[in-house]
Protein backbone atom coordinates (compact mmCIF):
# COMPACT_ATOMS: atom_id res chain seq x y z
CA UNK A 1 0.00 0.00 0.00
CA UNK A 2 1.25 3.32 -1.13
CA UNK A 3 0.38 7.17 0.21
CA UNK A 4 -1.41 9.61 -2.16
CA UNK A 5 1.09 12.45 -3.24
CA UNK A 6 -0.02 15.95 -2.94
CA UNK A 7 2.19 18.23 -4.05
CA UNK A 8 0.45 21.49 -3.71
CA UNK A 9 -0.27 24.74 -5.24
CA UNK A 10 -0.48 28.39 -3.98
CA UNK A 11 -2.30 29.97 -6.66
CA UNK A 12 -5.15 32.65 -7.18
CA UNK A 13 -7.82 29.96 -6.65
CA UNK A 14 -6.72 28.88 -2.96
CA UNK A 15 -6.64 32.48 -2.27
CA UNK A 16 -10.44 32.43 -3.79
CA UNK A 17 -11.46 30.73 -1.25
CA UNK A 18 -11.20 33.75 1.15
CA UNK A 19 -12.13 36.14 -1.88
CA UNK A 20 -15.37 33.99 -3.14
CA UNK A 21 -16.74 33.54 0.65
CA UNK A 22 -16.93 36.58 1.38
CA UNK A 23 -17.85 38.01 -1.86
CA UNK A 24 -14.60 39.93 -1.93
CA UNK A 25 -13.02 40.71 -5.57
CA UNK A 26 -11.28 44.07 -5.32
CA UNK A 27 -7.85 41.57 -5.82
CA UNK A 28 -8.97 40.26 -8.41
CA UNK A 29 -9.57 43.42 -10.31
CA UNK A 30 -6.41 44.64 -12.66
CA UNK A 31 -5.09 47.93 -11.78
CA UNK A 32 -6.57 50.68 -13.14
CA UNK A 33 -3.48 52.91 -14.12
CA UNK A 34 -2.32 51.88 -17.73
CA UNK A 35 1.50 52.10 -18.13
CA UNK A 36 2.99 52.69 -21.41
CA UNK A 37 3.80 49.34 -23.18
CA UNK A 38 8.16 49.49 -23.84
CA UNK A 39 8.86 47.60 -26.80
CA UNK A 40 9.53 44.05 -26.94
CA UNK A 41 13.40 43.03 -27.39
CA UNK A 42 15.23 40.95 -29.96
CA UNK A 43 15.47 37.05 -28.85
CA UNK A 44 18.67 36.26 -27.18
CA UNK A 45 20.35 33.19 -28.74
CA UNK A 46 23.83 33.01 -27.24
CA UNK A 47 25.04 29.48 -26.57
CA UNK A 48 21.65 27.62 -28.22
CA UNK A 49 22.89 25.08 -30.56
CA UNK A 50 22.12 24.80 -34.43
CA UNK A 51 19.34 22.96 -33.77
CA UNK A 52 17.72 24.38 -31.59
CA UNK A 53 17.49 27.85 -33.02
CA UNK A 54 14.58 27.96 -34.78
CA UNK A 55 12.63 27.78 -31.46
CA UNK A 56 15.19 30.51 -30.05
CA UNK A 57 14.72 32.94 -32.62
CA UNK A 58 11.21 32.91 -32.58
CA UNK A 59 9.38 36.05 -32.49
CA UNK A 60 6.52 36.74 -30.44
CA UNK A 61 3.65 38.35 -31.67
CA UNK A 62 1.89 39.69 -28.82
CA UNK A 63 -2.42 40.17 -28.90
CA UNK A 64 -4.54 41.71 -26.57
CA UNK A 65 -5.36 39.28 -24.01
CA UNK A 66 -8.99 38.22 -23.61
CA UNK A 67 -10.56 38.61 -20.18
CA UNK A 68 -7.98 40.86 -19.41
CA UNK A 69 -7.17 44.76 -19.27
CA UNK A 70 -6.38 45.77 -22.90
CA UNK A 71 -3.31 47.84 -22.89
CA UNK A 72 -2.22 46.74 -19.43
CA UNK A 73 -1.62 42.55 -20.51
CA UNK A 74 -0.63 40.98 -23.74
CA UNK A 75 -0.81 37.09 -24.58
CA UNK A 76 1.03 35.27 -26.98
CA UNK A 77 1.56 31.55 -28.01
CA UNK A 78 5.38 30.34 -27.84
CA UNK A 79 6.39 26.72 -29.65
CA UNK A 80 8.48 24.80 -27.94
CA UNK A 81 10.50 20.63 -28.69
CA UNK A 82 7.93 18.47 -27.60
CA UNK A 83 11.27 16.42 -26.32
CA UNK A 84 14.16 18.74 -26.19
CA UNK A 85 16.02 15.62 -26.28
CA UNK A 86 15.07 14.82 -29.88
CA UNK A 87 13.64 18.53 -30.88
CA UNK A 88 12.44 17.10 -34.47
CA UNK A 89 10.11 14.87 -32.89
CA UNK A 90 7.20 17.48 -32.77
CA UNK A 91 6.42 20.36 -31.15
CA UNK A 92 4.33 21.65 -28.23
CA UNK A 93 2.44 25.37 -27.37
CA UNK A 94 3.55 27.11 -24.46
CA UNK A 95 0.95 30.04 -23.19
CA UNK A 96 2.57 33.12 -22.19
CA UNK A 97 1.13 36.26 -20.74
CA UNK A 98 3.21 39.55 -20.43
CA UNK A 99 1.65 42.54 -17.80
CA UNK A 100 3.55 45.92 -18.57
CA UNK A 101 5.76 47.30 -16.23
CA UNK A 102 4.27 50.51 -14.39
CA UNK A 103 7.17 52.21 -15.05
CA UNK A 104 6.99 51.43 -18.79
CA UNK A 105 10.87 50.79 -18.47
CA UNK A 106 11.15 47.42 -16.90
CA UNK A 107 14.60 45.61 -15.52
CA UNK A 108 14.06 42.72 -17.29
CA UNK A 109 11.26 39.91 -17.66
CA UNK A 110 10.10 38.35 -14.27
CA UNK A 111 8.97 35.10 -14.87
CA UNK A 112 6.26 33.39 -12.17
CA UNK A 113 5.00 29.89 -11.49
CA UNK A 114 2.09 29.52 -8.68
CA UNK A 115 3.14 26.05 -8.13
CA UNK A 116 0.80 22.55 -8.67
CA UNK A 117 2.53 21.16 -10.53
CA UNK A 118 -0.57 22.27 -12.79
CA UNK A 119 -1.61 25.24 -11.53
CA UNK A 120 -2.01 27.93 -14.48
CA UNK A 121 0.61 31.27 -14.49
CA UNK A 122 -1.49 32.44 -17.25
CA UNK A 123 -4.57 32.85 -15.05
CA UNK A 124 -2.99 33.78 -12.54
CA UNK A 125 -1.34 36.77 -13.88
CA UNK A 126 -4.38 37.99 -16.07
CA UNK A 127 -6.98 37.42 -13.11
CA UNK A 128 -4.77 38.87 -9.61
CA UNK A 129 -1.21 39.92 -10.75
CA UNK A 130 -1.18 41.86 -7.25
CA UNK A 131 -1.45 38.38 -5.67
CA UNK A 132 1.27 37.20 -7.79
CA UNK A 133 3.65 40.47 -7.40
CA UNK A 134 3.80 43.40 -4.97
CA UNK A 135 3.62 46.99 -6.28
CA UNK A 136 7.55 47.01 -6.37
CA UNK A 137 7.75 43.96 -8.56
CA UNK A 138 5.07 45.53 -10.86
CA UNK A 139 6.66 48.67 -11.15
CA UNK A 140 9.60 47.37 -12.22
CA UNK A 141 9.14 44.66 -14.29
CA UNK A 142 7.19 43.07 -17.30
CA UNK A 143 5.54 40.24 -14.86
CA UNK A 144 5.27 37.01 -17.24
CA UNK A 145 3.03 34.17 -16.54
CA UNK A 146 3.01 31.30 -18.48
CA UNK A 147 1.16 27.57 -18.34
CA UNK A 148 4.24 25.15 -18.09
CA UNK A 149 3.48 22.28 -20.88
CA UNK A 150 0.55 19.69 -20.35
CA UNK A 151 -1.50 22.89 -18.35
CA UNK A 152 -3.98 24.63 -19.04
CA UNK A 153 -4.07 26.72 -22.21
CA UNK A 154 -0.15 25.54 -23.45
CA UNK A 155 -0.74 21.61 -24.70
CA UNK A 156 -2.61 20.40 -22.41
CA UNK A 157 -2.76 16.89 -20.49
CA UNK A 158 -6.62 15.72 -20.95
CA UNK A 159 -8.09 12.56 -19.30
CA UNK A 160 -11.98 12.77 -18.13
CA UNK A 161 -14.54 15.26 -18.44
CA UNK A 162 -16.70 16.97 -15.47
CA UNK A 163 -18.89 13.73 -14.93
CA UNK A 164 -16.08 11.47 -14.94
CA UNK A 165 -13.72 13.60 -12.68
CA UNK A 166 -16.72 14.07 -10.18
CA UNK A 167 -16.89 10.31 -9.86
CA UNK A 168 -13.49 9.62 -9.65
CA UNK A 169 -12.42 12.66 -7.07
CA UNK A 170 -15.88 12.64 -5.28
CA UNK A 171 -18.16 9.37 -5.04
CA UNK A 172 -17.43 7.50 -2.11
CA UNK A 173 -16.11 3.58 -2.33
CA UNK A 174 -18.27 1.39 -1.84
CA UNK A 175 -16.10 -1.08 0.34
CA UNK A 176 -14.69 -0.33 4.10
CA UNK A 177 -11.67 1.94 4.11
CA UNK A 178 -8.33 -0.86 4.75
CA UNK A 179 -10.30 -3.66 2.89
CA UNK A 180 -8.49 -5.38 -0.20
CA UNK A 181 -11.82 -4.93 -1.79
CA UNK A 182 -11.12 -1.15 -1.00
CA UNK A 183 -7.83 -1.15 -2.68
CA UNK A 184 -8.84 -3.05 -5.59
CA UNK A 185 -11.81 -0.52 -6.19
CA UNK A 186 -9.33 2.71 -5.81
CA UNK A 187 -6.42 0.98 -8.15
CA UNK A 188 -9.37 0.31 -10.82
CA UNK A 189 -10.32 3.86 -10.60
CA UNK A 190 -6.83 5.02 -10.56
CA UNK A 191 -6.36 2.88 -13.99
CA UNK A 192 -9.24 4.26 -15.68
CA UNK A 193 -8.16 7.69 -15.14
CA UNK A 194 -4.40 6.91 -16.30
CA UNK A 195 -5.72 4.60 -19.73
CA UNK A 196 -8.51 8.27 -20.32
CA UNK A 197 -5.37 10.63 -19.54
CA UNK A 198 -3.55 8.37 -22.50
CA UNK A 199 -6.35 8.00 -24.86
CA UNK A 200 -7.17 11.95 -24.71
CA UNK A 201 -3.65 13.33 -24.46
CA UNK A 202 -2.32 13.10 -28.10
CA UNK A 203 1.32 11.24 -27.14
CA UNK A 204 2.26 14.02 -24.66
CA UNK A 205 2.58 12.11 -21.37
CA UNK A 206 6.29 10.87 -21.59
CA UNK A 207 7.25 14.66 -22.22
CA UNK A 208 5.65 16.04 -19.03
CA UNK A 209 8.66 16.20 -16.74
CA UNK A 210 10.35 18.96 -14.92
CA UNK A 211 13.34 18.73 -16.72
CA UNK A 212 11.60 19.50 -19.99
CA UNK A 213 9.27 22.54 -18.49
CA UNK A 214 12.53 24.13 -17.36
CA UNK A 215 14.19 23.46 -20.70
CA UNK A 216 10.94 25.98 -21.82
CA UNK A 217 11.74 28.09 -19.15
CA UNK A 218 14.90 28.59 -20.86
CA UNK A 219 13.44 28.96 -24.28
CA UNK A 220 11.00 31.71 -22.68
CA UNK A 221 13.51 33.64 -21.44
CA UNK A 222 15.53 33.69 -24.84
CA UNK A 223 12.71 34.46 -26.92
CA UNK A 224 11.23 37.56 -24.68
CA UNK A 225 14.91 38.85 -25.17
CA UNK A 226 16.37 38.40 -21.03
CA UNK A 227 20.70 37.56 -21.25
CA UNK A 228 19.57 35.82 -17.49
CA UNK A 229 16.31 34.60 -16.27
CA UNK A 230 14.80 36.75 -13.29
CA UNK A 231 12.44 34.41 -11.35
CA UNK A 232 9.69 34.72 -8.62
CA UNK A 233 8.38 30.72 -7.91
CA UNK A 234 6.42 29.54 -5.23
CA UNK A 235 5.65 26.13 -4.20
CA UNK A 236 6.18 23.59 -7.00
CA UNK A 237 7.53 26.58 -8.50
CA UNK A 238 10.81 26.63 -6.66
CA UNK A 239 11.37 22.74 -7.83
CA UNK A 240 11.41 24.02 -11.57
CA UNK A 241 13.69 27.30 -10.74
CA UNK A 242 15.90 24.99 -8.99
CA UNK A 243 15.91 22.72 -11.71
CA UNK A 244 16.45 25.54 -13.93
CA UNK A 245 19.46 26.51 -11.81
CA UNK A 246 20.95 23.31 -12.01
CA UNK A 247 20.65 23.52 -15.64
CA UNK A 248 21.98 26.70 -16.77
CA UNK A 249 23.58 27.91 -13.80
CA UNK A 250 25.50 30.79 -15.75
CA UNK A 251 21.88 31.94 -17.02
CA UNK A 252 20.95 32.52 -13.58
CA UNK A 253 19.66 35.94 -12.51
CA UNK A 254 17.87 36.89 -9.69
CA UNK A 255 15.71 34.12 -8.41
CA UNK A 256 13.58 34.06 -5.34
CA UNK A 257 11.79 30.25 -4.41
CA UNK A 258 8.91 30.68 -1.96
CA UNK A 259 7.76 27.45 -0.18
CA UNK A 260 10.62 25.13 -1.29
CA UNK A 261 10.33 21.55 -1.99
CA UNK A 262 13.47 19.75 -1.38
CA UNK A 263 14.50 17.94 -4.91
CA UNK A 264 16.45 15.21 -2.85
CA UNK A 265 13.71 13.95 -1.03
CA UNK A 266 11.73 10.95 -2.40
CA UNK A 267 7.84 10.91 -3.31
CA UNK A 268 7.04 8.96 -0.24
CA UNK A 269 8.60 11.23 1.75
CA UNK A 270 7.06 14.50 0.14
CA UNK A 271 3.73 12.53 0.96
CA UNK A 272 4.82 11.73 4.45
CA UNK A 273 6.08 15.02 5.59
CA UNK A 274 3.66 17.09 4.06
CA UNK A 275 0.86 14.65 5.60
CA UNK A 276 2.40 15.81 8.94
CA UNK A 277 2.33 19.11 7.83
CA UNK A 278 -0.81 19.44 7.38
CA UNK A 279 -1.61 17.66 10.64
CA UNK A 280 0.67 20.70 12.38
CA UNK A 281 -1.50 23.29 10.84
CA UNK A 282 -4.96 21.45 12.26
CA UNK A 283 -3.99 21.71 14.92
CA UNK A 284 -2.35 25.47 15.56
CA UNK A 285 -5.94 25.83 13.60
CA UNK A 286 -7.71 23.91 16.21
CA UNK A 287 -6.18 26.35 18.92
CA UNK A 288 -7.25 29.19 17.59
CA UNK A 289 -10.75 27.80 16.91
CA UNK A 290 -10.94 27.01 20.65
CA UNK A 291 -9.83 30.39 21.57
CA UNK A 292 -13.27 31.44 20.07
CA UNK A 293 -16.77 31.91 21.11
CA UNK A 294 -17.78 29.74 17.81
CA UNK A 295 -15.62 26.99 17.92
CA UNK A 296 -17.44 23.73 17.48
CA UNK A 297 -15.40 21.61 19.66
CA UNK A 298 -14.59 21.98 22.98
CA UNK A 299 -11.76 21.38 25.67
CA UNK A 300 -8.11 20.43 24.71
CA UNK A 301 -6.81 20.71 21.52
CA UNK A 302 -6.06 16.95 22.02
CA UNK A 303 -9.89 16.67 22.55
CA UNK A 304 -10.64 18.91 19.60
CA UNK A 305 -8.66 16.36 17.26
CA UNK A 306 -10.00 13.29 18.33
CA UNK A 307 -13.63 15.11 18.25
CA UNK A 308 -12.94 15.76 14.09
CA UNK A 309 -11.26 12.24 13.84
CA UNK A 310 -14.91 10.99 15.03
CA UNK A 311 -16.53 13.21 12.70
CA UNK A 312 -14.21 12.07 9.58
CA UNK A 313 -15.25 8.51 10.30
CA UNK A 314 -18.36 8.92 11.20
CA UNK A 315 -18.94 10.65 7.55
CA UNK A 316 -17.15 7.74 6.36
CA UNK A 317 -19.47 5.44 7.47
CA UNK A 318 -22.36 7.81 6.61
CA UNK A 319 -21.80 10.27 3.94
CA UNK A 320 -23.51 13.40 4.07
CA UNK A 321 -25.62 14.40 0.59
CA UNK A 322 -25.35 18.10 -0.19
CA UNK A 323 -27.82 20.31 -1.79
CA UNK A 324 -26.81 19.57 -5.33
CA UNK A 325 -26.86 15.93 -4.69
CA UNK A 326 -23.29 15.30 -4.07
CA UNK A 327 -21.66 12.94 -1.28
CA UNK A 328 -19.62 14.63 1.34
CA UNK A 329 -17.32 11.45 2.40
CA UNK A 330 -14.39 11.69 4.60
CA UNK A 331 -11.71 11.90 1.96
CA UNK A 332 -13.54 14.79 0.16
CA UNK A 333 -13.93 16.19 3.84
CA UNK A 334 -10.05 16.08 4.32
CA UNK A 335 -9.91 18.06 0.83
CA UNK A 336 -11.88 20.37 2.44
CA UNK A 337 -10.13 21.09 5.84
CA UNK A 338 -6.56 21.26 3.76
CA UNK A 339 -7.70 23.30 1.04
CA UNK A 340 -8.96 25.94 4.02
CA UNK A 341 -5.31 25.11 5.61
CA UNK A 342 -3.62 27.09 3.64
CA UNK A 343 -4.40 30.73 4.57
CA UNK A 344 -5.27 31.63 7.93
CA UNK A 345 -7.21 34.06 6.33
CA UNK A 346 -9.66 30.96 5.34
CA UNK A 347 -9.65 29.21 9.08
CA UNK A 348 -12.53 31.23 9.94
CA UNK A 349 -14.52 29.55 6.87
CA UNK A 350 -13.21 26.25 7.90
CA UNK A 351 -14.40 26.48 11.41
CA UNK A 352 -18.15 26.98 9.82
CA UNK A 353 -17.77 24.30 7.66
CA UNK A 354 -17.24 22.36 10.07
CA UNK A 355 -19.39 23.46 12.87
CA UNK A 356 -22.36 23.24 9.81
CA UNK A 357 -20.87 18.87 8.94
CA UNK A 358 -21.29 18.26 12.60
CA UNK A 359 -25.00 19.25 12.00
CA UNK A 360 -25.75 17.61 9.01
CA UNK A 361 -25.01 20.23 6.26
CA UNK A 362 -22.18 19.65 4.35
CA UNK A 363 -22.35 22.40 1.16
CA UNK A 364 -19.45 24.63 2.31
CA UNK A 365 -16.79 21.61 2.92
CA UNK A 366 -17.86 20.40 -0.70
CA UNK A 367 -16.92 24.07 -1.78
CA UNK A 368 -13.86 24.21 0.30
CA UNK A 369 -12.93 20.88 -1.93
CA UNK A 370 -14.22 22.47 -4.98
CA UNK A 371 -12.02 25.35 -4.85
CA UNK A 372 -9.28 22.84 -4.08
CA UNK A 373 -9.97 20.84 -7.50
CA UNK A 374 -10.83 23.55 -9.87
CA UNK A 375 -14.32 22.91 -9.90
CA UNK A 376 -16.26 25.94 -10.50
CA UNK A 377 -20.37 25.29 -11.08
CA UNK A 378 -19.99 21.45 -11.74
CA UNK A 379 -17.73 22.25 -14.62
CA UNK A 380 -13.70 21.84 -13.82
CA UNK A 381 -11.40 25.17 -14.23
CA UNK A 382 -8.91 24.21 -15.83
CA UNK A 383 -6.90 20.70 -16.00
CA UNK A 384 -4.75 20.96 -12.50
CA UNK A 385 -5.58 17.48 -11.41
CA UNK A 386 -4.87 15.68 -14.96
CA UNK A 387 -1.37 17.71 -15.32
CA UNK A 388 -0.50 17.38 -11.68
CA UNK A 389 -0.38 13.82 -11.37
CA UNK A 390 1.20 13.51 -15.13
CA UNK A 391 4.15 15.70 -13.23
CA UNK A 392 4.58 13.66 -10.42
CA UNK A 393 3.92 10.40 -11.85
CA UNK A 394 6.77 11.34 -14.29
CA UNK A 395 9.00 12.98 -11.53
CA UNK A 396 9.36 10.95 -8.93
CA UNK A 397 9.95 7.17 -8.61
CA UNK A 398 7.48 5.02 -7.29
CA UNK A 399 7.92 3.53 -3.57
CA UNK A 400 8.90 0.22 -2.51
CA UNK A 401 6.46 -1.80 -0.04
CA UNK A 402 9.31 -1.13 2.49
CA UNK A 403 9.03 1.95 2.01
CA UNK A 404 4.97 1.96 1.81
CA UNK A 405 5.19 0.03 5.31
CA UNK A 406 7.85 2.71 7.47
CA UNK A 407 5.91 6.03 5.80
CA UNK A 408 2.64 4.63 7.10
CA UNK A 409 4.02 3.58 10.32
CA UNK A 410 5.49 7.02 10.54
CA UNK A 411 1.90 9.00 9.69
CA UNK A 412 0.23 6.76 12.32
CA UNK A 413 2.66 8.01 14.82
CA UNK A 414 2.73 11.66 13.75
CA UNK A 415 -0.47 12.50 12.13
CA UNK A 416 -2.84 10.37 13.60
CA UNK A 417 -5.94 12.54 12.32
CA UNK A 418 -4.90 12.89 8.84
CA UNK A 419 -3.31 9.56 8.65
CA UNK A 420 -6.22 7.13 7.99
CA UNK A 421 -7.91 9.39 4.88
CA UNK A 422 -3.88 10.06 3.57
CA UNK A 423 -2.68 6.34 2.86
CA UNK A 424 -4.15 4.23 -0.48
CA UNK A 425 -3.39 2.97 -3.54
CA UNK A 426 -0.60 4.70 -5.46
CA UNK A 427 -2.39 6.35 -8.56
CA UNK A 428 1.30 6.48 -10.20
CA UNK A 429 1.83 2.46 -9.63
CA UNK A 430 -0.63 2.58 -12.95
CA UNK A 431 1.03 5.11 -14.96
CA UNK A 432 1.49 4.24 -18.70
CA UNK A 433 4.89 5.55 -18.49
CA UNK A 434 7.85 4.98 -15.79
CA UNK A 435 9.28 7.38 -14.25
CA UNK A 436 12.32 9.26 -15.62
CA UNK A 437 13.19 11.77 -13.02
CA UNK A 438 15.47 11.36 -10.11
CA UNK A 439 15.23 12.74 -6.23
CA UNK A 440 19.27 14.39 -6.01
CA UNK A 441 20.12 17.48 -4.25
CA UNK A 442 20.79 20.68 -6.41
CA UNK A 443 24.10 22.86 -6.28
CA UNK A 444 23.83 24.95 -8.97
CA UNK A 445 27.46 26.00 -8.69
CA UNK A 446 28.22 29.18 -10.13
CA UNK A 447 24.86 30.75 -9.99
CA UNK A 448 23.84 33.88 -8.92
CA UNK A 449 22.37 34.15 -5.36
CA UNK A 450 19.39 32.14 -5.14
CA UNK A 451 16.74 33.21 -2.84
CA UNK A 452 14.66 30.67 -0.75
CA UNK A 453 11.71 32.11 1.71
CA UNK A 454 10.35 29.37 4.50
CA UNK A 455 7.45 29.63 6.74
CA UNK A 456 8.14 27.68 10.15
CA UNK A 457 4.68 26.41 9.58
CA UNK A 458 3.93 25.80 6.07
CA UNK A 459 2.14 22.56 5.74
CA UNK A 460 2.08 22.09 2.09
CA UNK A 461 6.03 22.55 2.07
CA UNK A 462 7.54 22.73 5.82
CA UNK A 463 9.97 24.32 6.15
CA UNK A 464 12.98 22.17 6.82
CA UNK A 465 12.48 21.34 3.13
CA UNK A 466 13.52 25.36 2.65
CA UNK A 467 16.15 25.00 4.99
CA UNK A 468 17.54 21.87 2.52
CA UNK A 469 17.25 23.46 -0.24
CA UNK A 470 18.75 27.03 0.85
CA UNK A 471 21.59 24.75 2.21
CA UNK A 472 21.99 22.48 -1.22
CA UNK A 473 22.83 25.65 -3.23
CA UNK A 474 25.76 26.94 -3.84
CA UNK A 475 24.62 30.33 -3.35
CA UNK A 476 21.48 29.87 -1.31
CA UNK A 477 20.04 32.19 0.83
CA UNK A 478 17.78 31.58 3.00
CA UNK A 479 14.73 33.95 4.68
CA UNK A 480 12.49 32.55 7.17
CA UNK A 481 8.74 33.97 7.76
CA UNK A 482 7.70 32.76 11.27
CA UNK A 483 4.16 32.05 10.87
CA UNK A 484 1.39 30.05 9.61
CA UNK A 485 0.24 29.23 5.84
CA UNK A 486 1.58 28.32 2.52
CA UNK A 487 4.72 30.44 1.24
CA UNK A 488 6.41 33.66 2.48
CA UNK A 489 5.79 36.48 0.02
CA UNK A 490 3.27 39.32 -0.45
CA UNK A 491 1.45 37.47 2.57
CA UNK A 492 1.39 41.00 4.79
CA UNK A 493 4.91 40.37 6.28
CA UNK A 494 6.56 43.95 5.87
CA UNK A 495 10.47 42.13 6.67
CA UNK A 496 9.92 39.11 4.34
CA UNK A 497 8.15 41.21 1.15
CA UNK A 498 11.41 43.48 1.83
CA UNK A 499 14.12 41.28 1.70
CA UNK A 500 12.63 39.87 -1.88
CA UNK A 501 11.90 43.03 -3.43
CA UNK A 502 15.80 44.59 -2.54
CA UNK A 503 16.38 41.93 -4.12
CA UNK A 504 14.43 41.58 -7.40
CA UNK A 505 14.54 45.03 -7.52
CA UNK A 506 17.61 46.11 -6.56
CA UNK A 507 19.56 43.33 -6.56
CA UNK A 508 20.16 43.51 -2.83
CA UNK A 509 21.02 40.38 -1.20
CA UNK A 510 19.41 39.68 1.91
CA UNK A 511 21.38 38.69 4.62
CA UNK A 512 21.58 34.63 4.82
CA UNK A 513 19.12 33.46 7.29
CA UNK A 514 17.47 36.13 7.92
CA UNK A 515 14.60 35.60 10.30
CA UNK A 516 11.11 37.70 9.84
CA UNK A 517 9.20 37.82 13.32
Amino acid sequence: MSLRRRLLAVTASLAAVTLALTGCISAMIPDQAEPAPGPSRPPVTDGVSAELLPFYEQTIEWQPCEGADEGYYDCATVTAPLDWENPGAGEIDLAVIRRHADSGEPIASLLTNPGGPGASGVALIRDSASFAAGEPLREAYDVIGFDPRGVGESTAVRCLDAAEMDAYLYDVPGSPRGTAAWEAELTDRNTGFAEACEANSDGILPYITTIQAARDLDLLRGVLGDEQLHYLGYSYGTFLGATYAKLYPERVGRLVLDGAIDPAVSGQDVSTTQAVGFESALRAFMAQCLAGSDCPFRGTVDDAMADLGTLLASVDARPLEGSDGRQLGADTLMTGIIAALYSEDSWPYLTTGLSNALSGNPDLMLQLADFYNGREGGVYADNSTEAFRAYNCMDYPVADEAEDDAAAALLAAEAPTVAPYWVGPDACAVWPYPPTGVREPITAAGAAPIIVVGTTNDPATPYDWSVSLADQLESGVLVTRVGEGHTGYNKGDACVDAAVEGYLVDGTVPEDGLRCE
